[in-house]
């Protein structure tokens, strides 16, 4: 698939900068944060005083993509219940350093002062994941279509300060937050995942995996991604990932940085200290050893440890897909394991996003889709 990539790295997000922009212009942005603050769920009122330019954006952007395919959301959604645990480990030890293999990108977080909230933002992340999975995302009162427009806002927000403080160097690293950067973001959090999740061996069906991804294509055209240059199959998706970490991927001290805050953060939710080498170990199996390199993430005696966990992940697998039973006791231990990892991540503080107390009951199992015709990653793009 051709892209126009010297122009992608000069596009931002029209509709959003722009909002952002006159708010910034007119003084507004204290007084929009503050009502805003109150607005978490679809079809609320709007506060009596909202500046114009902003009503204007949130009306704009309160429905998704007219070309929704909603059955292949419901498959997503089934998918995501079924994996829960398994993506949110994708999440946590594959998306998030590779985004901190990519200097600029590392860079960014750590000019927007993203080093300093790890938990924050780590849960915020799960938090979004969650309530685009819930079965009334896109209803009112679901939580999901502000977090999508108050992220919007925030890229914005973050090209319009780097740009005005003169902290960027647009020559050389492109448009913060640019549209080559949404679509490789969009494809770390879906494909990466997709293919964290084989590497552990997690049975997927093509079907789930398919779906999965559809899900965060309409993530991404939510958050500003044109879709006239976005991938819209696995396939296509895999060719624009792997030339896109090609391109970028290297070593940096901020991306450094991260990553050792990254560990500690999670070092700090695994009870006692016996295990901690497991989170760095886990980075290391899952991006590789170049990057993990280029990273810092120590060796540890428990590297040769963890590359055993996709055969005891295997045979729970196994076990979920023949025994009822089974898949209850994995379904409540995945459901458990979750809520602790987010609600060790919050640390008891009120976050912009509230994580539902029930996930599971909510969904229902029943209806998941079977996990034959095994997934399978798309071959690497072709680099020659």
């Amino acid at each position: 698939m051709s892209h126009p990539l010297g122009e992608l790295r000069t596009l931002g997000d029209e509709l959003a900068d722009a909002t952002v922009a006159t708010l910034f212009e007119r003084g507004e942005v204290g007084k929009f944060n503050t009502l805003m603050r109150y607005v978490s769920t679809a079809g609320s009122p709007l506060p009596d005083d909202l500046p114009d330019v902003a009503r204007e954006y949130l009306r704009h952007t309160a429905a998704p993509p007219s070309w929704v395919d909603w059955g292949e959301m419901e498959r997503a959604r089934l998918f995501f219940i079924d994996n829960n645990v398994h993506i949110s480990t994708a999440l946590s030890f594959a998306s998030m350093p590779a985004c901190y293999v990519i200097p600029h990108i590392a860079k960014l977080l750590s000019a927007t002062h993203s080093l300093r909230y790890p938990s924050k933002r780590m849960a915020e992340t799960g938090q979004f994941t969650v309530y685009l999975m819930r079965p009334d995302a896109f209803e009112a009162g679901s939580r999901f279509i502000p977090a999508v427009q108050k992220v919007r806002l925030l890229h914005a927000s973050i090209r319009h300060h780097l740009a005005r403080e003169n902290q960027w160097d647009t020559t050389t690293l492109g448009v913060p937050i640019c549209q080559e950067d949404m679509i490789g973001g969009q494809l770390l959090f879906s494909l990466l995942v997709l293919d964290s999740l084989h590497r552990l061996n997690i049975h997927m069906s093509v079907e789930g995996a398919e779906a999965y991804y559809y899900a965060w294509r309409v993530v991404g055209a939510m958050l500003g991604v044109d879709q006239r240059h976005a991938p819209t199959d696995l396939a296509s998706a895999r060719e624009f990932l792997d030339n896109y970490l090609v391109r970028y991927m290297g070593p940096s001290e901020e991306g450094a940085q991260l990553t050792r805050q990254l560990i500690d953060l999670y070092e700090e939710v695994v009870p006692g200290t016996l295990f901690d080498p497991v989170v760095a170990a886990l980075i290391r199996y899952l991006i590789g050893d170049t990057c993990a390199d280029w990273l810092r993430v120590p060796r540890t005696g428990w590297d040769a440890a963890v590359k055993t966990v996709p055969t005891l992940l295997g045979v729970l697998e196994t076990i979920e897909d023949t025994s009822p039973l089974g898949a209850w006791a994995l379904d409540r231990l995945g459901h458990l394991t979750s809520v602790f990892e987010l609600s060790s991540l919050t640390r008891g503080r009120v976050m912009q996003y509230a994580i539902p107390e029930h996930l599971k009951p909510d969904y229902g199992m029943a209806s998941a889709a079977p996990r034959l015709n095994r997934w399978t990653p798309p071959p690497p793009a072709d680099h020659r």
